[in-house]
């Protein structure tokens, strides 16, 4: 069990580095903002992208950035909106801001923000009604995916909204449920603790009155993801194959250079959950040079989940095969200062948004400066996970 003393050298830590982290970048913005989508409880802002000639009847994309991102800044590196232009779906991008959590991260382990028709996801679905009933936009091709906290939001909307979605996609996500106070976030986000397969599917059955069908899964992470430890993309995937009543055995395994998937099919044959592991990428959304721009957690591996989470879900062709040299490197030594990783590289740096506050590399004594109390609250609002 973990001491007082521990838990706050931990944490300090944890504000150190969040001290230097590197103001936000000034991406070009494609998005326009959507206003008057309804109560809001949640109280956030929203932007959205048509492309241009876009026909009645096109799919929604859904898309939840990450920690200390902005929904502009994520759109112009994952790509999403290029591809929206190439295969005619709309966007919407729903934005945290500093007054509901000052490190931008939406609320995934608050219980009142991820409770059908409460909080943020109350919120959500009040977007996505606005944008079909606005724009005439298809109900049955209603998709959501996201990063991080943005990906943990998104299975907490497949799970309180399960028959508003046709798929999701979660990328270096953690499940649904099991984090409704903040160390239990911090253990989740490490992988500690152990849940039955059943447990986890409960969770999704109960977060609304829905018998089924379920949304179409997939699931990205990477091998050597320090900040979201890839065993939370297991339990994504065993969650949903228990929800839906799937085997423990995939259906179907494949594996082309780095890039391993695992596929789980439905009695009609069609496949529900993907479960993609980059090997020794770190903490972040998987990126091609064709799609999308590299940065901070917007990793060049060789492949895009952008157009591999669309293609999951039917809405766009596949990619292209990799060019020479996305073979997976080596897992480098963490570095020291914060970096930007460079094209076709990986993501070994610790992600400063949600950095890990229990790894052992981070056990520094702590000055008695503050008192114990103003000392774990800071550094706690600083991680994002206080209000």
């Amino acid at each position: 069990m973990r001491t007082m003393s521990d838990t706050i050298a931990r944490l300090a830590a944890l504000r150190r580095q969040h001290g230097a982290h590197l103001p936000g970048e000034h991406a070009p913005d494609r998005l326009s903002t959507l206003t008057g989508f309804g109560s809001n409880p949640g109280g956030l802002t929203s932007r959205f992208y048509l492309p241009p000639n876009l026909p009645q009847g096109a799919p929604l994309v859904v898309v939840l950035h990450g920690c200390s991102q902005t929904a502009a800044a994520y759109d112009h590196r994952s790509g999403w909106s290029q591809l929206a232009d190439e295969a005619g779906f709309a966007l919407l991008y729903p934005e945290q801001h500093g007054g509901n959590n000052p490190n931008l991260c939406f609320n995934w382990f608050v219980p009142h923000d991820t409770r059908r028709d409460a909080g943020e996801v109350l919120s959500v679905r009040q977007m996505i009604e606005t944008m079909v009933e606005t724009h005439g936009l298809d109900r049955s091709r209603i998709f959501i995916t996201g990063l991080s906290a943005g990906g943990a939001m998104a299975a907490a909307m497949l799970a309180t909204y399960p028959e508003v979605f046709a798929g999701g996609g979660i990328i270096a996500g953690l499940p649904f449920g099991l984090a409704t106070t903040v160390p239990e976030a911090f253990d989740l986000m490490r992988g500690a603790g152990s849940v039955s397969d059943e447990a986890l599917g409960s969770l999704v059955r109960e977060a609304s009155a829905h018998p089924g069908p379920w949304p179409k899964i997939a699931i990205w992470h990477g091998s050597a993801d320090m900040t979201v430890v890839p065993s939370n993309a297991e339990t994504i995937a065993a969650q949903w194959r228990s929800a839906q009543d799937l085997d423990e055995l995939p259906t179907q395994s494949d594996q082309s250079g780095g890039h391993s998937r695992r596929i789980w099919a439905n009695t009609q044959g069609e496949a529900v959950i993907e479960l993609n592991t980059i090997a020794a990428m770190g903490h972040g959304t998987p990126l091609s040079a064709d799609l999308g721009v590299a940065g901070p957690y917007m990793l060049d591996v060789g492949i895009s989940s952008t157009r591999e989470i669309a293609r999951f879900w039917g809405i766009a062709s596949a990619q292209e095969p990799a060019v020479a040299g996305s073979v997976p490197l080596p897992v480098q030594e963490q570095p020291t200062a914060v970096s930007v990783p460079a094209v076709r590289t990986f993501g070994t740096d610790r992600p400063l948004d949600e950095a890990h506050p229990l790894d052992p590399r981070t056990t520094q004594s702590m000055p008695d400066v503050f008192g114990v109390q103003k000392t774990i609250e800071t550094a706690l609002r600083a991680a994002g996970l206080m209000r």
